[in-house]
């Protein structure tokens, strides 16, 4: 019989263990939900919103002479880019080159979309023969290298990377050093920053994707915490690149920063006051031998492309 009781008692802790555990978790994933759904989370593009060759398209469309034909290079690319690079392909390719289902590009479509992660994996992999993203991660490179891939990167533009916070947040400039600092710990209050009295919740993105990379490069080795407590009842602060956040995902919630007093506006990412803008690529393989990569290239960096770049949103390598 006692040992019958101890093992009910055993039984009953570890059950309350468990729901206990399952509370925290509950907790801690409506709030990441509900706040970070209204703040911080990132939005999948709607991909039907901005197709090539329809009319109500919310790409630009750029009238050219050139036009691709034959052996027509897969495209794909980050969600950032992706208005950009339909533009691409609304301009030069063929209009019976792009096949969608209504959810996805079908399998023989020369326009994809995988997102950063996806696209890399694609070019390496062959299926995708030229993307447009920001710089891959270090485990990108290595993927490339272990499958003896050598990737060729040819800038075609440039975006500023940016934190966001919610708007009822007080604070509107931080320094490098600050960000820095929330993400690294050292500062774990807002009040430490010029901020109020709230607990900060430093939010990072998913491992490969192009923003993280681009906030891997900017922490400079330094390694990232997250608070449990800020997690729970902080304020957030978040990254991204300027035009997901102010024109594919406009979000009247939320806010960019300025960073060393300087706004992400797009004057002074042209004119190279803003501290953190950097390149965007098209990426292939350089062994890769189709005839049409580079006169698609060629097309990108001319002026009709360029203004592709500059009307969807970003700033073009003229006007740095």
């Amino acid at each position: 019989m006692k040992t019958r009781n101890q093992i009910c008692i055993i039984i009953c802790m570890v059950l309350a263990i468990i729901l206990f555990d399952i509370s925290v978790f509950n907790l801690i994933t409506k709030r990441y939900i509900d706040n970070r759904g209204s703040e911080m989370k990132s939005r999948s593009i709607e991909v039907s919103e901005y197709l090539p060759f329809t009319e109500d398209s919310g790409i630009c469309h750029v009238e050219t002479d050139v036009k691709l034909t034959g052996d027509l290079p897969v495209i794909d690319g980050a969600a950032a880019l992706y208005p950009m690079f339909s533009a691409f392909v609304d301009a030069v390719y063929p209009e019976d080159s792009v096949s969608f289902d209504g959810t996805d590009f079908t399998e023989g479509s020369a326009l994809q979309f995988h997102n950063t992660r996806g696209a890399y994996q694609a070019v390496v992999d062959g299926s995708a023969d030229i993307i447009f993203c920001a710089q891959p991660s270090e485990e990108q490179l290595q993927y490339a290298k272990d499958h003896g891939v050598e990737l060729a990167m040819i800038p075609i533009g440039y975006e500023a990377f940016v934190f966001i916070v919610g708007k009822d947040n007080p604070v509107d400039n931080l320094t490098i050093e600050q960000v820095q600092g929330l993400y690294t710990g050292k500062y774990t209050n807002w009040s430490e920053v010029g901020g109020d009295n709230r607990l900060v919740d430093a939010v990072q993105r998913n491992t490969g994707s192009g923003s993280q990379t681009a906030m891997l490069s900017f922490m400079n080795g330094q390694e990232m915490k997250r608070s449990l407590f800020g997690t729970l009842t902080g304020r957030a602060i978040g990254f991204s690149f300027r035009y997901y956040v102010e024109g594919l995902n406009g979000n009247s919630d939320v806010k960019m920063l300025a960073l060393n007093g300087v706004y992400p506006s797009e004057e002074n990412i042209a004119n190279g006051t803003y501290p953190i803008a950097s390149n965007f690529f098209a990426v292939y393989d350089l062994a890769n031998e189709n005839a049409n990569i580079p006169l698609l290239l060629d097309f990108i960096l001319s002026e009709a492309g360029q203004e592709i770049v500059k009307e969807s949103g970003y700033t073009p390598l003229n006007n740095q």
